[in-house]
């Protein structure tokens, strides 16, 4: 198993409107799932109960660590930390990281989520494959999100 988790998508939007879906925590919250109580800075936690069907009962927890406009939005969280019995706080989080990059059509969105080998063992082989999946889902919601805003300026 890898430390890190990559998924790479082209969408058919400008840096700038990437930028904003990643950025605006109403925005991100939209396409991401999760009702995000206040926008991102960075250095502070965000958070916000999460929407997606069945998982309700989270809270989603982040740290936000860096917003280079237009380049580079990052934040570091427990992975797959569901369990509202189980306190994470003293597990090393990992970090996930949106990098944009213009491309001749669009924007290609890179992200990255690494650390996996200082999840606990115990937990570490789900946590990796949930996340494997999310960020899959997330890459759709994310280009369905921005797209269709992009089609409807056009």
């Amino acid at each position: 198993m890898s430390d890190r988790i990559e998924k790479r998508i082209e969408l058919n939007a400008p840096v700038s409107r990437v930028w904003r879906a990643l950025t605006d925590h109403r925005e991100f919250g939209e396409w991401f799932k999760v009702n995000i109580e206040a926008p991102f800075k960075p250095g502070k936690p965000a958070r916000g109960q999460i929407t997606h069907p069945g998982y309700e009962h989270v809270t989603w927890q982040a740290t936000i660590q860096k917003m280079e406009p237009e380049h580079l939005f990052s934040f570091t969280w427990h992975p797959y930390g569901i369990d509202k019995n189980v306190d994470y706080s003293a597990e090393t989080p990992t970090l996930v990281e949106f990098r944009l990059q213009p491309t001749a059509t669009g924007t290609l969105l890179i992200v990255t989520e690494s650390g996996f080998d200082k999840v606990p063992a115990s937990r570490r082989a789900e946590a990796f494959r949930m996340n494997d999946n999310g960020w899959t889902q997330q890459m759709v919601n994310i280009q369905r999100h921005v797209e269709a805003d992009h089609v409807e300026q056009d």
